[in-house]
């Protein structure tokens, strides 16, 4: 299981992003509209969403068969609300502004269970004709009461969850009425849930109703993907998408159903040459000409038309923001257009979905677990995911985007639009099954699972099953206010207590190394102790009193027994599916087809297993639980502990810990076998072979280690030369070294190997020292954020490299990409237009080749100081 860091760091680090709920949803300005029939035939469910001018919630249904999409607006009487716990009575005598509330619709008593208090209250629900009424302004009913629930939920949200609704699911229209299609299940399929789960009712149920999820089949999304192209009066100027200032001159449109087209802008004074036709790198692409750029977009928003699902990388923030403020400046009406702008940032596709691939590559969890991490590290450029994914590139161009012929135009935006597709179709359409699997679990729409982290996809699942079960969603201060605070004090600076336990690396390289690694360690540490925010620190007395419910004895935190806790099922079910069922399934499995089928559904499983615990310990999710994710890790800890006691038993020698793995060195086979069945016995935790090295560097630090596996791959941890900013000189060396590494077949290969890297690092070294590097290799790129005037308190390298370009008549502003190089001038830096080699400020480039190399060096055992000797600095 590829880690850099345990799931709560990553989760603190990288949901602080996400947007607060709120109930407040967008009103649809466009007056593109899709069929409203009263029968439909079986359709996916790909997008729930609120129609402002209709006042109801809106349902896009999409029919693969005969390829329409289908609009219906609910008509259940479905409204707004919010809970509180003062009585309709109360809220008329000393809340009477409630009904002077323009959108106020009238109140009513429900009984709902309380999750903190574990028992069952009568609450008054107040309901509202629209959204913003109950909490999208100063005069919202929300900011009205001293206390609600669940009035920060997006409208489109709560409506999912109070009619059971699965995105990604299919559905049909009868009648008008919205009726859910049938899954059928195969016989051996339950089968295995009814072995799991003999004698417990409870997770057979569950079981059961989840099984259909990963059933249904994801038939084949039509979509289009979509780049532009933009003329620049100027290199490298990335044009501000809300001023829209420059013409649109190319759009590629790459269709799952074939379609490949690039619609081009005539410009005055180029011409098409005939002989470049036969340059075109797919014959197959066809060109469409325009004299205006207004009848361009008119055509584009009539290709795009014939699609669900609109793809873009990066189109929320430029692709689709640009057309929409362009088409305004050229006179297209707001409601003309099929695309909508909204307050979140978004750029929403009217007619079916817009998925931004940008943004659900971006996704942490997405990025680990789902692939590997094959493309971390990096920029999360296009160029750089479709490389590490596809192993296809962008096309390279040497001129400006307005100096390009037709043809190189026509080849380059057609190539971003074709990587744009295929990131969607490799591996048997792996990206658009993922996307959809996830939307079922998660209860999510498309729209916004391609589009926020995992902490948003847990809330959802958490909050659909609260209102399945008619309990009330406590606020994320209910949630503090009763369950208290953290014991443990934190190792690790910023961090909020106890964490994972890391054994310190005995330094050295090793032949034969084995790694073993905990299967989902902290989820199966939730199911077995039944740890879910209700549970934990429950309000029963004589549970808190009982020493047996302390699952760790130094402290202080007890675990109800008398119900089952919400997270403890749904994780527990979701972590048996992957394990039990769907990697089986796909071990088993002979249809290729199929077999990558059950491939994405444990992957998708995955992904939501191994974030569950991180969410719960970290302050941006509404239902954090400080003592809840503080057990988790000191269950972890002591089942690493134990561990270790008991291979120190059987005569094993573990060299490393990280997290959840065992590092051992050179095992009895048996005696490694007896070790995995006494964890599974005694921890009740599922522990397994995850790697065999050939050869093992460790180094004395944490998390840094360079190893070959049995098949010859290299497998390295703790690499520093694939940051962004490294110059590529550096990132050339990194290289080097790992395929050099790569050679080591066995022990006595170690010595002849590490001299050779000595060498080739000495040589990297003299190439800087004695300035014979291309300056293009010693360029570091970064980008203008603000307008130059803006840097008022401190001035950045590569805003004063900026400067001194502007003094040569080059504007620099916000979206410029600035490639500049160390100097040893007086401004320290100077833009490579400007630079000579014989100004690089060999010490900086000398001390990016170190920390490059530093921690692969020291896993080998290697010194750059003895490598180069004293003269560093």
């Amino acid at each position: 299981m590829p880690k850099d860091k345990d799931e709560l760091e990553q989760f603190e680090e990288q949901e602080e992003e996400e947007v607060e709920e709120s109930s407040e949803e967008y009103i649809q300005e466009s007056a593109i509209t899709a069929e409203t029939p009263t029968n439909t035939p079986p359709s996916i469910l790909i997008d729930v969403t609120y129609d402002g001018k209709a006042g109801k919630a809106l349902l896009k249904l999409y029919d693969f068969i005969n390829d329409r999409i289908y609009y219906w607006y609910d008509n259940t009487g479905h409204r707004p609300y919010l809970i509180t716990d003062i009585p309709p009575e109360e809220v008329a005598s000393k809340y009477r502004a409630v009904f002077r509330v323009k959108g106020f619709d009238h109140m009513d008593v429900v009984s709902k269970f309380d999750p903190l208090e574990m028992k069952q209250k009568t609450y008054t629900i107040i309901y509202a004709k629209d959204p913003l009424s109950i909490g999208g302004g100063r005069e919202s009913i929300r900011d009205l009461l001293p206390r609600s629930w669940e009035a920060r939920i997006k409208y489109h949200l709560s409506y999912i969850y109070d009619n059971g609704l699965i995105p990604g699911m299919f559905y049909r229209v009868e009648n008008g009425k919205l009726t859910r299609v049938g899954v059928e299940v195969p016989g051996d399929i339950r089968k295995l849930g009814e072995e799991l789960y003999a004698g417990d009712d409870e997770y057979l149920g569950a079981f059961r109703e989840w099984l259909p999820l990963f059933q249904a089949p994801v038939p084949p999304l039509k979509r289009v993907a979509v780049d532009i192209e933009v003329y620049t009066p100027q290199e490298n100027k990335i044009p501000n998408p809300r001023e829209a200032m420059y013409e649109i001159i190319a759009i590629g449109l790459a269709g799952s159903d074939g379609l490949k087209r690039v619609l081009l802008l005539r410009r005055p004074g180029m011409e098409m040459n005939p002989d470049e036709v036969g340059m075109l790198l797919s014959s197959d692409v066809e060109l469409m000409f325009f004299d205006s750029e207004r009848d361009l977009l008119k055509e584009f928003f009539k290709e795009i038309m014939a699609y669900p699902i609109l793809v873009t990388f990066n189109g929320d923030s430029f692709d689709l923001t640009y057309i929409y403020n362009r088409a305004l400046k050229l006179g297209f009406r707001k409601e003309e257009l099929p695309i909508v702008l909204t307050r979140d940032g978004e750029a929403r596709y009217v007619l079916g979905v817009h998925i931004d691939l940008y943004k659900f590559f971006s996704i942490r969890a997405v990025e680990v677990y789902a692939f590997g991490g094959k493309y971390s590290g990096g920029e999360k450029t296009l160029d750089a995911i479709a490389s590490a994914l596809l192993g296809i590139s962008k096309v390279e161009r040497e001129k400006p985007i307005g100096e390009l012929s037709y043809i190189e135009l026509a080849n380059y935006n057609f190539r971003d639009a074709l990587l744009t597709l295929y990131l969607t179709t490799f591996n048997n359409e792996l990206t658009m099954k993922l996307i959809v699997l996830l939307a079922r679990i998660s209860k999510t729409p498309l729209n916004d699972v391609s589009r926020y982290q995992v902490s948003a996809w847990i809330r959802n699942m958490v909050y659909f099953e609260h209102r399945r079960r008619g309990w009330l969603i406590p606020n994320k201060e209910d949630v503090i206010n009763a369950k208290g605070g953290v014991t443990t004090k934190a190792l690790i600076k910023n961090k909020k207590y106890a964490g994972a336990i890391v054994i310190e690396p005995v330094a050295g390289i090793y032949p034969s190394v084995y790694v073993l690694d905990f299967a989902s360690l902290y989820p199966s540490i939730i199911k077995r102790w039944n740890l879910s925010y209700e549970t934990v620190r429950c309000p029963d007395e004589k549970q808190a009193n009982d020493p047996g419910n302390k699952p760790v004895p130094n402290l202080p935190h007890w675990v109800c027994t008398n119900m089952r806790g919400l997270t403890s099922l749904l994780v527990g079910l979701l972590r048996d599916m992957r394990v039990y069922v769907y990697k089986r399934l796909a071990k088993s499995e002979k249809d290729p087809q199929q077999k990558d089928y059950y491939n994405v559904v444990q992957a998708a499983l995955k992904v939501f297993i191994n974030a569950s615990y991180g969410v719960f310990g970290a302050e941006i999710f509404p239902l954090y639980c400080p003592p809840l994710a503080e057990l988790v890790t000191a269950l972890g800890r002591l089942a690493i502990t134990k561990t270790i006691v008991k291979a120190l038993d059987l005569g094993l020698t573990p060299i490393y810990g990280d997290t959840d793995s065992l590092f051992l060195y050179n095992p009895d086979m048996g005696k490694l076998e007896e070790l995995v069945n006494w964890v599974k016995e005694e921890l009740g935790i599922d522990i397994e072979l995850d790697k065999a090295y050939r050869i093992l560097a460790l180094s004395g630090r944490k998390k840094n280690y360079a190893g070959i596996l049995q098949d010859g791959s290299v497998d390295m941890k703790g690499l520093v030369g694939k940051k962004r900013n490294t110059p590529d000189i550096a990132k050339e060396a990194v290289k080097d070294v790992v395929h050099l590494f790569s050679t080591i077949g066995g022990i006595g290969d170690v010595e002849k190997v590490t001299e050779a890297i000595k060498d080739r690092v000495k040589e990297y070294y003299l190439m800087i020292r004695n300035k014979d590097v291309p300056l293009d290799k010693l360029a570091i790129k970064m980008a203008v954020n603000k307008p130059i005037s803006d840097y008022t308190k401190n001035t950045p390298q590569h805003v004063k490299a900026a400067e001194l370009l502007s003094k040569y008549g080059v504007k620099v502003g916000p979206g410029d990409i600035i490639f500049f190089v160390k100097t040893s001038t007086k401004e320290g830096v100077k833009p490579v237009q400007l630079a000579r080699i014989d100004e690089i400020d060999v010490d900086k480039y000398v001390e990016y080749l170190r920390t490059s190399l530093e921690q692969i060096l020291d896993a080998l055992g290697i010194s750059f100081e003895n490598i180069v000797g004293s003269r560093l600095m």
